[in-house]
């Protein structure tokens, strides 16, 4: 198993259970896919395996995006854990392209996500 799941006040939450690899990608799309089209969510949260997900974790996260939006359904992530969306793409983007959230109290504390082998040292 790739994934697991819930639905909660019209929201999927998904977590992807580990980092994906060539061989479980394609599954991990399908299964996110099967379940926004079988229970048709108000949104879609994904729980990432680590706050340096790998490629191939990012490109299942993409095509869950795609698809996603295509349906006209918003799509967010977040680090393992966290309680709180991270927003991934879009105009909710920070200006430099990186994904943050505002801090507990309200502030506007960033978190980051590094993705794939990009990672800035």
């Amino acid at each position: 198993m790739v994934i697991s799941h819930h639905i909660a006040d019209g929201t999927l939450h998904v977590r992807i259970l580990h980092e994906l690899h060539v061989t479980d990608r394609a599954a991990a799309a399908l299964q996110i896919e099967s379940l926004v089209h079988a229970r048709r969510p108000e949104r879609v949260t994904v729980e990432l395996p680590s706050l340096s997900p790998s490629p191939m974790t990012f490109s299942a996260l993409a095509r869950a995006r795609r698809m996603c939006q295509s349906l006209g359904i918003p799509l967010t992530a977040t680090g393992p854990g966290e309680q709180a969306p991270l927003p991934l793409f879009g105009h909710e983007a920070g200006a430099d392209g990186t994904a943050g959230t505002a801090g507990t109290d309200g502030s506007a504390g960033a978190r980051w996500l590094e993705h794939g082998a990009r990672h800035n040292h």
